[in-house]
């Protein structure tokens, strides 16, 4: 549902299949894209002869059957992050798209935004020396926000170092610009009624002196969207009065299938299609993932949803960017270049890879308290 507006918007994109075991999304996505084919299987959709590419978005459990199935058909990939929650998945995964020739690319996360990208070139740039330090700070409600069972389940790959943490690991790992060799980390089950981690501490080493810090509360108290002037995660302006809105929804529910019947309702086909995300007005600004600064050896850089503040030695600017035409179409950019101009993607299958190994040595640490190495860190 998040990609939804721009699988509708973008011009560059025919969307001509799907598949769902849903008959009520079969029946709402031909009406969505006219002309149109719905599967009920995705070995069926994997064997349509007019499919170039697929974007999974299943559970993360079927991820790896459904790259395979893709890959081994010659489609290319879209996966969404993660893109798996065990290493050799992962690997899996990797090698299925080597051998059959195809690209993996893996997202949406928020390292694929247009602020965080610009962050990155200006850093590339040198134009401020190298980059030292990299903090990333992000207060929501996610853990009171409508969940099915296993997205409670940490072993299932619920709670927020699978959910969230993929988003600012990858933006740190984007601006760091290098591998990263080990994380120590801290994070636990505060609310026991949730049953997974809603926070986290992290701090990553990306070795000769640069490190990251990483903080992640989803506990629905105070919102890092304040610091964003009310611009929330999908770039779209907030009501900063509806605070505690989502744990005040939650008390309505006294079970868990209460709670998932309520997320089952924004399901596609149940909530709005493609053709609302067509008449709904263009975010004024781009994603997010909360606050986030770059500190250069004479500048800190700090990417917001509208463009880039920069603070140097003897002055303070704003590099703005223009408004998006489409939202996240920077996915779309990097699939577009891997399939018409044959440029490798940043956020490929290794890219994903480091990723999980990252998130898994980060519940690692906080269980063990120690230090953890990483190992495969090769696409940084």
């Amino acid at each position: 549902m998040l990609m939804l507006p721009t699988l509708a918007r973008d011009p560059r994109l025919a969307v001509i299949a799907c598949a769902d075991p849903r008959a009520e999304a079969r029946a709402r996505f031909t009406e969505d894209f006219s002309g149109a084919r719905a599967h009920e299987t995705v070995e069926a959709l994997c064997a349509d002869p007019s499919v170039e590419a697929i974007y999974i978005a299943t559970p993360h459990q079927f991820h790896v059957a459904n790259v395979r199935a893709a890959a081994a058909a010659g489609k290319h990939v879209l996966v969404e992050k993660p893109m798996a929650l065990a290493l050799p998945d992962c690997q899996a995964m990797v090698h299925a798209a080597r051998a059959a020739g195809i690209h993996l690319i893996v997202g949406h996360s928020h390292s694929f935004d247009a602020p965080y990208l610009r962050t990155r070139a200006m850093i590339q740039g040198g134009t401020h020396g190298a980059v030292r330090m990299i903090t990333a700070v992000n207060f929501t409600d996610y853990l009171y926000r409508p969940r099915r069972p296993e997205e409670l389940d940490t072993s299932q790959g619920g709670g927020a170092v699978f959910s969230q943490a993929p988003h600012q690991i990858e933006v740190v790992r984007l601006l760091a610009g290098r591998p990263a060799r080990s994380i120590r980390a801290t994070a636990a089950v505060w609310d026991r009624a949730r049953g997974t981690e809603g926070a986290y501490n992290a701090l990553i080493d990306f070795g000769e002196g640069l490190s990251a810090t990483l903080t992640y509360n989803g506990h629905g108290h105070f919102d890092t969207d304040e610091f964003q002037d009310w611009i929330g995660e999908m770039g779209i302006p907030r009501d900063p009065t509806s605070y505690g809105a989502a744990r005040d929804a939650l008390r309505h529910f006294r079970t868990p299938e209460e709670e998932a019947a309520l997320k089952e309702k924004r399901a596609y086909g149940r909530g709005p299609g493609a053709r609302e995300a067509r008449a709904a007005p263009l975010p004024p600004a781009y994603n997010h993932f909360g606050l986030v600064l770059a500190s250069c050896e004479r500048a800190d850089l700090r990417p917001t949803p509208r463009g880039v503040a920069v603070y140097t030695d003897d002055e303070r600017r704003f590099e703005p960017l223009p408004p998006p035409d489409v939202p996240r179409a920077e996915v779309i950019d990097e699939l577009e270049a891997a399939l018409r101009h044959g440029v490798s993607p940043l956020h490929s299958g290794e890219w994903g890879t480091a990723t999980v190994e990252i998130c898994l040595a980060l519940l690692e640490s906080a269980r063990s308290g120690r230090e953890v190495q990483l190992h495969h860190q090769g696409a940084a």
